[in-house]
């Protein structure tokens, strides 16, 4: 099972729904998101993710 494919777009939904109840949240939203999209991608492989 290969769950790098539904980690990244349940991070993005998950994103998506806060920015829609809390506008103002948007910057720290956007950059908890790359950093948890780019810890993925970094060590995803590793992680058996």
């Amino acid at each position: 099972m290969n769950l790098n494919l539904s980690i990244g777009p349940l991070v993005a939904l998950i994103a998506g729904i806060l920015i829609l109840v809390m506008p103002r949240m948007l910057n720290y939203i956007v950059a908890f998101y790359l950093i948890i999209v780019g810890i993925i991608g970094l060590f995803g492989r590793n992680l058996g993710l």
